[in-house]
């Protein structure tokens, strides 16, 4: 019987953990959602939108080959961990193209097993499912749930310097798209960027628009969130040191600004450009 890929279900967004005892609550890693299929074909993977990565993961389509079963869809994330053994996603793309053995994938559900499909079962039932079929010390391990109180979880999370959580209704089928069975909380962190300009309208919010420092890569936009005499002193420095528009940036309302100024900006940690993001402060370099 030959498989075929099925769309993953998509957490949705929330600020804050979901409370009560109907949830499992996992980490959430901070690498690329990925779903190994193994049938009478061999292994197969994919990626979030069902692109076949098999040939970019040699040695975890090996390794899901040592799996003991007939066959099987399994949901996961392939990440790459670093010194402190968090995932990292910085280092995943070199590690596909020239670190294998740096990669792990981590499962967390299970679609289907040895021919019959499970994603009518509960959650719970799918992912006892799972943990039987993955043995210890592999590079496909088995996402734990993490135990105690959902807030406190959190804390914790946002403490260790991780990505955020995932809390997942335990009596859930398993339904692709987006869906509110599963809910993911997002730790935020602040780091430093170069401010390329402001955009202005009125009757509108501010926003800083932003720069990775180094390669001036736009990253995105920042919410003004400052104080009013903080904006005063923000607008007063963007008017002296007027900017041209960097190479194929064309905004509307935007005042650009020439390099020199580095701004501190809140946003969510594990994203590769701005997301939910507000400028706290700014500094001359």
């Amino acid at each position: 019987m030959r498989l075929t890929f099925v769309p993953p279900l998509m957490p949705t967004l929330v600020e804050k953990p979901p409370e009560g005892d109907d949830w499992i609550h996992e980490v959430k890693f901070d690498g690329y959602r990925t779903q190994v299929i193994i049938d009478s074909e061999g292994v197969r993977i994919f990626t979030r939108r069902g692109l076949d990565w098999t040939s970019k993961y040699r040695d975890l389509a090996k390794a899901a080959g040592d799996l003991d079963v007939e066959s099987a869809i399994i949901d996961g994330e392939v990440i790459v961990t670093n010194e402190a053994g968090l995932s990292d996603f910085r280092p995943l793309r070199k590690a596909i193209t020239s670190r294998q053995h740096d990669l792990y994938f981590v499962a967390f559900d299970l679609l289907h097993l040895n021919g019959y499909d499970l994603r009518d079962m509960p959650l719970k039932d799918r992912r006892a499912g799972l943990y039987a079929i993955i043995p210890p010390g592999l590079r496909i391990q088995f996402s734990d749930a993490l135990p105690g109180d959902a807030k406190a979880i959190f804390e914790l999370v946002d403490k260790a310097g991780l990505e955020g959580m995932v809390s997942k209704r335990k009596d859930s089928k398993y339904r692709s798209g987006n869906s509110t069975a599963w809910l993911k909380i997002k730790a935020y962190t602040i780091d430093e960027f170069e401010l390329l300009g402001v955009e202005r309208e009125a009757g509108k919010p501010a926003f800083a628009l932003m720069a990775e420092r180094g390669t001036g890569r736009y990253v995105g936009s920042a919410f003004i969130t400052l104080n009013r005499e903080m904006r005063e002193r923000l607008w007063k420095r963007v008017q002296d040191h007027a900017g041209m528009a960097p190479k194929g940036m064309k905004r509307l309302a935007t005042q650009w600004v020439k390099p020199g100024l580095i701004g501190r900006v809140k946003h969510l940690r594990g994203e590769e450009d701005l997301r939910h993001a507000s400028l706290q402060d700014f500094r001359e370099e």
